[in-house]
C-alpha cells in the first residue's frame, strides 16, 4: 500500500509500523467538524437553554484545545482507550475543535453547496438560510469571547 486515509488513532498505529503522516485534512480544508443544530422552533421557544448548550460547547472545545493531559485523561475514561491512543488522538485532532464558536465561512459554504447539490436544489442558498450566528454571539459574550 503506497497511501491510506486514516482517522485517529489509526495514523500514529500506522506511524508506529513505519508509515509516515503526509497531511492532515483540516490543515487544507476549513469544514465544520463539530457543531450544535437546533431547529427554529426550539430556538424561538427556549433559547435561553440554546445560549447554555451553546456555552457548554465553548467550554468544552477551550477545554480540549488548552489541557491537553485532561483530555487525554477523558478520551481514556469515556472511549475506554489506552493511554497511548488517547494521546495520539489528541495530538492529531486538537486543533479542529473552535476556541470562539466560530465556523470558517468557506466550510460553511461547502457543506451546503454540498447539501444542496444532494437534494437537487438549483438555486443559490445564503448562510443566512440555514445559520443564525445570534446565539453564538450571545454565548460568545456571556463567556468573554471576543467573536469574529
Amino acid at each position: 500500500m503506497d497511501v491510506a486515509v486514516l482517522s485517529p488513532p489509526a495514523d500514529s498505529e500506522a506511524t508506529r509500523l513505519g508509515f509516515n503522516v503526509l497531511s492532515r485534512f483540516f490543515e487544507h480544508f476549513k469544514l465544520p467538524f463539530t457543531g450544535l443544530g437546533v431547529n427554529t422552533k426550539k430556538l424561538k421557544e427556549k433559547p435561553d437553554e440554546v445560549k447554555r448548550m451553546i456555552k457548554a460547547a465553548l467550554r468544552a472545545n477551550r477545554f480540549v484545545r488548552q489541557n491537553r493531559e485532561g483530555t487525554i485523561q477523558t478520551l481514556m475514561d469515556w472511549v475506554h482507550v489506552d493511554r497511548e491512543s488517547a494521546a495520539a488522538t489528541y495530538d492529531s485532532t486538537w486543533r479542529i475543535f473552535s476556541e470562539d464558536g466560530n465556523i470558517a465561512e468557506s466550510g460553511l459554504r461547502l457543506v451546503i453547496d454540498q447539501g444542496r447539490q444532494a437534494m437537487k436544489i438549483d438555486r443559490p442558498v445564503a448562510i443566512e438560510e440555514v445559520a443564525d450566528f445570534a446565539p453564538l454571539r450571545e454565548a460568545q459574550k456571556g463567556l468573554g469571547i471576543k467573536g469574529r
